[in-house]
């Protein structure tokens, strides 16, 4: 790996290490924690950042002894003193999740209308989540989370699939919490910080119908067995929706989003002398052609000798046809390295602020001429790497990687860009 030892890198890095600090949440959830109750107070949550949420809760709560438990990514878990944190496999559930779930739900009944209920959600509480409604296998709700992570599908396509077939989503943990006090605290990683998308929405009603679950598994072809057609036909089997009274006590505040990383990386960058351009949180869409696209943006910026950073956020997809290894971080750059072959005057990175891109041990990755030129040397096609799905490869052998290890939030995926004639 190519250190980041050169003025530039060392830009791309502390670009990134902003946007982290931006949402740490010992930054943006303390402000929030809600006053002790008069009863109990259970606190529950999912998501790559609930370790770090419940830890900041309780080095922060004021009130008394509090019963928790949250579920986090294996290798994403915090020290605690009162919140009990498990680790369970994102993005395809596992076992751990689904008794981790089974346990909340547990703990949220049979409470009174004095008692309040702390939500920690953050990105990824969905895969963590997983907890079939009776009647439909463990195995069987896996299988389709797995066909729908590679057929393409978008994150709001795929939580709406997940929330029909979920004992806890879509509303279900604050319906079963009613009539105690619900305060759900998000840090949101979806592309409109929309509530019943984020970890699938458990303590807000769903927009969402049995109907368009249906669509979605049609739309890409998802085989699905009998006893999941038979569920999804049911008109009882529908979530709770927004004007269900059981949530009426149920209150949900972001405290962390997108929007503030890209905000403290593009300050990062003015403060080094660069004009910004921001292209929003928003940027969907298949990955490389995203990369591509901002690849031919970058080129243009430098042909017209002008100074620029430009930042990204937002999800975008890969469609896997090939064999490789790589998430879709380093698929954009892939693209975008393709698109701009080395220019000299431009530097990349994008990252997934959970720290970990896919299902590899990086975050995302880096490029600029040193890279370009290191996977001539080596005799490296990188459309041969794109076609395979395989950015990680390549980015691997041209030492384009970012290791960041965990970094205990998530607010989606950050890409910077430097163009400097």
């Amino acid at each position: 790996m190519i250190p980041f030892d050169t003025p530039h890198a060392r830009l791309l890095r502390e670009m990134l290490d902003a946007g982290l600090a931006a949402a740490a949440p010992e930054i943006c959830l303390v402000p929030h924690i809600p006053a002790p109750p008069k009863g109990r107070t259970v606190v529950i949550g999912a998501g790559k950042a609930a370790g770090s949420m419940a830890r900041a809760f309780e080095t922060h709560w004021t009130g008394g002894p509090v019963d928790g438990l949250v579920v986090t990514r294996y290798g994403h878990a915090c020290e605690t003193r009162m919140i009990e944190v498990v680790e369970a496999a994102h993005p395809v559930p596992d076992e751990a999740g689904q008794k981790a779930a089974a346990r909340m739900l547990e703990m949220v009944q049979g409470l009174s209308a004095d008692d309040l209920v702390v939500c920690l959600i953050s990105g990824g509480g969905s895969a963590l989540l997983a907890l079939p409604v009776p009647g439909i296998g463990f195995e069987a709700k896996r299988e389709i989370n797995r066909q729908l992570l590679r057929c393409g599908a978008d994150i709001a396509e795929i939580n709406c699939v997940r929330k029909h077939l979920s004992a806890i989503k879509g509303g279900r943990l604050a319906a079963a919490a009613a009539p105690a006090r619900v305060v759900a605290l998000a840090i949101s990683d979806v592309v409109g910080n929309d509530p019943a998308t984020i970890a699938s929405g458990p303590t807000v009603g769903d927009p969402t119908t049995l109907a368009d679950a249906k669509a979605i598994l049609a739309k890409y072809g998802i085989v699905c067995p009998p006893e999941v057609r038979a569920h999804l036909d049911d008109p009882a089997a529908e979530t709770p929706k927004p004007d269900d009274p059981r949530l009426a006590r149920s209150e949900y505040l972001l405290v962390g989003s997108p929007v503030a990383s890209l905000a403290a990386a593009a300050e990062a960058a003015r403060a080094a002398g660069y004009r910004v351009v921001d292209l929003g949180d928003g940027i969907e869409g298949f990955a490389h052609l995203a990369g591509k696209a901002q690849g031919e943006m970058a080129l243009g910026h430098l042909q017209r000798g002008e100074k620029v950073c430009i930042v990204s956020g937002g999800e975008t997809t890969v469609e896997v046809k090939g064999n490789g290894r790589g998430g879709r971080n380093s698929e954009f750059l892939l693209a975008f390295a393709l698109a701009t072959r080395g220019a000299k005057g431009i530097w990349a990175l994008a990252a997934d602020t959970d720290g970990i891109d896919g299902t590899e041990d990086n975050a995302g990755a880096w490029t600029g001429p040193e890279q370009w030129r290191r996977g001539v040397e080596l005799g490296l096609d990188p459309a041969k790497f794109q076609a395979e799905n395989d950015a990680f490869s390549y980015f691997e052998a041209v030492g384009g990687l970012v290791v960041t290890g965990p970094t205990l939030t998530n607010v989606n995926d950050l890409r910077v860009i430097l163009v400097d004639p």
